[in-house]
């Protein structure tokens, strides 16, 4: 089987999970006697938020538990299948912070379709969707693992994660305002704190400690350990999608780039104010975040003048030598982790395109 294949077959695999989890929690919404149009609403919202996006996160869950896996030998069906609802409930977390995002970024369109609160009918309605989509974590979470020795630390993770994905949003939306451009506000040390907080503990660090309380790892430095390599992994992947937004062609990007437009805090931006020399500077503070093609042309051209693409590669070369000597330096005999699980993440993301 072709890579690609193995990919797709991966995916299908974890995607027939999902009816299965969407049908227990509208069979609940029914048991407690809620209207036929609430069910359906609850349903529409489930399957247009939850299912349609990449699912690294959540297939992130199920291989890095089968790496782990215990007994050292392949996942049975019952196995897969708790594993998946935990990577499930990983998407449903991704799912709401989307769903509130868009809103508070008036964005327009989401995975190659409209926004969920510009659909018609929906409006603000989709702030009560994006509660419901998070409540549905816990419910799964309960049916699921309330016997098990491991359930509350589940419980604390992703109560732990939301809230530190939340405080990073809130840095950014207080740093970056769409509608009021001040790059004074930026620096080198938000972009880092707001991609930490936003992006590194959700997306990387949150799967893999899923699957390691249900591989039975209990020792807290072996999470530490995971922390000190995803957390960097994280920060790496987002500075990678910053440059990506501002350099990569929209036809292999897949979406036309709009962070110096939409006034962003992203690497970019913020290595150019640390270069800039006072002409460059007051180009930058009139051009960016300005929604203009000509604006954005002078910003683009400024990171040229500063070779923003070769400092991103030299960059990325300096990452990926760290991150491999931190995962070389896992002892798998001791802390019940494997360094496939770090180098499987850093192999998705390394000089990807898009």
């Amino acid at each position: 089987m072709s890579t690609a294949e193995q990919k797709k077959a991966t995916r299908s695999r974890f995607e027939a999970v999902f009816p299965v989890i969407a049908d227990e929690l509208l069979s609940y919404m029914k048991g407690e006697g809620m209207p036929k149009e609430a069910v359906e609403w609850m349903k529409t919202n489930l399957y247009y938020n939850t299912p349609g996006g990449k699912l690294n996160r959540g297939i992130s869950v199920t291989d890095t538990f089968a790496l782990l896996n215990p007994s050292g030998k392949e996942l049975t069906e019952e196995e897969y299948f708790r594993a998946a609802v935990l990577g499930w409930c990983v998407e449903l977390l991704q799912a709401y912070f989307l769903v509130a995002d868009d809103m508070m970024d008036q964005s327009i369109t989401r995975r190659g379709q409209p926004c969920w609160y510009k659909v018609e009918g929906i409006s603000n309605i989709a702030i009560n969707d994006a509660f419901m989509l998070e409540g549905a974590i816990y419910y799964l979470l309960k049916k699921h693992f309330r016997k098990e020795t491991y359930y509350v630390d589940l419980l604390e993770l992703f109560h732990d994660v939301t809230f530190q994905t939340e405080l990073g949003q809130l840095i950014d939306l207080i740093t970056a305002p769409e509608d009021s451009v001040d790059l004074s506000k930026f620096s080198l040390e938000k972009h880092h704190l707001i991609v930490v907080y936003k992006t590194a503990f959700y997306s990387f660090y949150l799967p893999v400690a899923l699957a390691m309380r249900m591989a039975g790892v209990t020792d807290e430095s072996s999470y530490e350990l995971a922390l000190s390599i995803l957390v960097p992994m994280g920060e790496y992947f987002q500075v990678q999608d910053d440059v990506l937004d501002a350099f990569a062609e929209p036809e292999a990007l897949g979406k036309i780039g709009t962070d110096i437009l939409d006034n962003k805090c992203s690497w970019p931006i913020n290595l150019a104010l640390s270069l800039a020399s006072p002409s460059q500077r007051a180009t930058l503070d009139s051009s960016y975040g300005i929604k203009d093609s000509a604006a954005e042309a002078r910003v683009k051209q400024i990171y040229r003048d500063l070779n923003i693409q070769g400092r991103f590669d030299e960059y990325e070369k300096e990452s990926y030598a760290k991150l491999n000597a931190l995962i070389e330096g896992v002892d798998e005999n001791k802390t019940g982790l494997k360094k496939e699980v770090f180098r499987s993440f850093l192999e998705k993301v390394y000089k990807r395109t898009k």
